[in-house]
């Protein structure tokens, strides 16, 4: 992390995106410049307002600097690479979105992190498990450290999205994973969010989440999960394949649609009971994982007129 700063972070990587056009620059940025004006700058050119230092012109070129000061060896343009460059070397994107009928809004996963001998020799991690389910971090964690989890489980984690948890981190259980002589042959599916340390086949971001009402509330102990990842290709997929009362029979897609229909979200599923007022309303509003999380105004405008509509009705049937 601290090479990545120094060889220039972020802005150094978005000049490497400018370049691809992968890049919206005319978008307002917080210093008043557009991303595209502040990149100028970065790089040593660009228009500058009168009261910002001549000196923030340099400020690359005086980290870039540091770098090598700190670390001879560590030349910037080999720490942050250009897309021909980590080609040369071999190097593979490290993220992959996953779908599946357990995430129809999509998942992450950090490929690049999976132990590279559950890999196989075309770029594919394979697994197919029985679930292990819990919801809360708490639950899993003392679940792992009595020896209930064991080699070959599919750890199913819900709750912790945005409308459990507030999508806090869930670090802990990738550090518990890590800690076990077999965790590499443990998988984890979950609706919260990883730290960027976290190791391991490790699906987060599944949307809807599970207080939302989606798919992987729906899952039991002993059902079987299926896990594709295309590590070259950057393609996945996470689906509920069996049930936990007949494992052995693999069910079509409508089965598995009438699975879910049947089954009710899990009894205990439940908001972490400590949840600040201020994230359930943040929460309630927010647009969902893969929209950003953020509060969707029109979707407030209509839970409050929704409210106000159903006090009106009361109050007319109070009348009569």
């Amino acid at each position: 992390t601290a090479h990545v700063y120094a060889a220039g972070g972020v802005p150094e990587v978005m000049l490497h995106l400018r370049e691809l056009g992968l890049l919206k620059e005319d978008c307002l940025t917080v210093t008043g410049k557009t991303l595209g004006e502040n990149l100028d700058v970065w790089k040593g050119g660009g228009k500058m307002y009168p009261w910002e230092a001549e000196n923030k012109r340099n400020r690359r070129q005086q980290i870039r600097f540091n770098l090598q000061a700190f670390n001879p060896d560590a030349h910037p343009d080999q720490v942050i690479l250009s897309p021909e460059k980590a080609m040369q070397a071999n190097l593979k994107s490290t993220l992959t979105f996953p779908s599946g009928n357990l995430a129809p809004e999509g998942a992450v996963i950090k490929s690049g992190a999976i132990a590279p001998e559950m890999i196989d020799e075309n770029g594919i991690y394979y697994k197919k498990g029985a679930a292990k389910v819990f919801v809360s971090e708490a639950s899993a964690i003392r679940a792992i450290n009595h020896g209930d989890v064991k080699p070959g489980h599919i750890v199913v984690l819900m709750g912790t999205g945005p409308g459990g948890t507030g999508m806090e981190e869930t670090f802990q259980i990738t550090g518990a994973l890590k800690q076990l002589s077999f965790g590499k042959e443990i998988a984890l599916i979950t609706d919260g969010r990883f730290s960027g340390v976290s190791t391991g086949a490790c699906i987060g971001h599944v949307g809807p989440e599970a207080l939302a009402g989606g798919p992987i509330s729906k899952v039991r102990d002993g059902d079987v999960i299926e896990i594709k990842i295309d590590c070259d290709n950057l393609s996945g997929s996470i689906n509920l394949i069996a049930s936990h009362d007949n494992p052995g029979a693999e069910l079509s897609q409508a089965d598995i649609k009438q699975l879910f229909s049947s089954r009710s979200p899990h009894p205990q599923l439940r908001p972490h009971p400590e949840l600040h007022n201020d994230i359930k309303i943040w929460a309630a509003t927010q647009s969902g994982i893969w929209e950003g999380c953020v509060q969707d105004a029109d979707r407030i405008l209509k839970i409050m007129q929704a409210g106000i509509d159903a006090l009106e009705y009361e109050k007319a049937g109070m009348k009569e």
